[in-house]
């Protein structure tokens, strides 16, 4: 049976971190049943992103030891007591946001951060507790989840359902960074028709943004990215210019960018997209006095239920170019390889086979 109550725990394959910097290494988990309003999932597909990477270092949180991983999709294998939307067999995509549709701030145009169900950092579940041990010993979830695992257990409200008809590696990436970049043009920066738009950046998520200005109708798109093996991915996916800063090191990206936009101050807006390994930056107060506008956002203002559905039709009808972004795959027993394989030049995504 697979109600909750007769469900044993599973034994896993996954990939641990058991402390800041150390080396990943494959072990044998315990993954224990779903409890309530969490699932269990078999994951079919995982992928790398560079926020893994960041939290082997220890960074934005460091809890130690965890199963690593937080982009994905699995088959639902069990569920917990009051599991209502999700049934055992469903395909999900694990998210870092949920979306109540209820809260004062789910039910504003001004934020995506649900006051119900939030960005958590504590790496364990809603109640405090986690589901996964090694030896005895308890480990921390990666966010809400720890995709880097044959199985692993999530809140429902944490998840989102996709068509099984979708090719499931590229619903893999639609959990972070690529859905993060798309957003941060379609929902954060709200790109008009007609403008122009500079991507710093050209990975998974700078390639979302680009796609996502497309989408919008922005009319000069511009890439900056020192590696030149970006400027054909950039065109794909609707690039209008680029820019290599090593090109023309006697100019500022600033400047260049103006040389292709004409130069118009006072009605732009930068956004921030990401993290990087420093905590705080320098930042020129005098454009923020002549009406600068410097705005982050959190996966791209992206709601879980409002809007994600959207981007996975978009996908299911082609429109999106996911191909484009998987440049290598490996088997979860190969998770050092994806690591040296992301900081090859012509690598955007590396798809992990569980």
């Amino acid at each position: 049976s697979k109600r909750s109550g007769n469900v044993q725990a599973q034994q896993s394959t996954a990939v641990v971190c058991w402390g800041a910097g150390e080396a990943l290494r494959l072990e044998e988990i315990e993954v224990e049943p779903p409890k309530s309003s969490e699932i269990r999932v078999k994951m079919l597909y995982a992928s790398l992103c560079h926020t893994d990477i960041l939290s082997i270092t220890g960074y934005p949180i460091p809890l130690f030891p965890r199963v690593l991983g937080h982009e994905g999709v699995g088959v639902v294998e069990s569920i917990g007591q009051g599991v209502e939307d999700i049934k055992i067999g469903d395909h999900v995509i694990p998210m870092s946001l949920g979306e109540c549709q209820e809260c004062e701030n789910c039910t504003s145009e001004k934020t995506n951060l649900c006051l119900k169900y939030g960005l958590d950092f504590s790496a364990l579940m809603p109640d405090g507790t986690s589901r996964l041990s090694s030896k005895g010993q308890r480990l921390y979830h990666h966010f809400t989840c720890g995709t880097w695992s044959e199985y692993m257990v999530t809140s429902v409200n944490y998840v989102v359902k996709i068509d099984p008809a979708m090719h499931l590696p590229y619903a893999s990436l639609l959990s972070c960074g690529y859905t993060t970049g798309f957003g941060s043009a379609w929902m954060a920066a709200k790109v008009e028709r007609g403008s122009s738009v500079a991507v710093f950046g050209l990975g998974a998520v700078g390639l979302g943004v680009v796609e996502g200005a497309r989408m919008q109708g922005a009319a000069k798109i511009i890439g900056i990215d020192i590696n030149e093996r970006k400027k054909h991915k950039g065109e794909i996916f609707g690039m209008t210019h680029f820019i290599n800063p090593n090109e023309s090191p006697d100019k500022t990206n600033a400047e260049a960018v103006k040389d292709l936009t004409g130069g118009m101050g006072g009605q732009g807006q930068t956004i921030v997209v990401g993290a990087g390994n420093d905590a705080t930056v320098a930042i020129d107060f005098i454009p923020l006095l002549c009406g600068g506008n410097l705005k982050g956002c959190i996966f791209g203002d992206i709601k879980a239920k409002s809007h994600l559905p959207i981007i996975l039709h978009k996908c299911k009808n082609n429109e999106l170019h996911l191909e484009e972004l998987l440049t290598h795959e490996v088997s979860l027993h190969e998770i050092s390889k994806a690591i040296q394989l992301s900081k090859q030049p012509d690598c955007v995504k590396v798809l992990i086979k569980i």
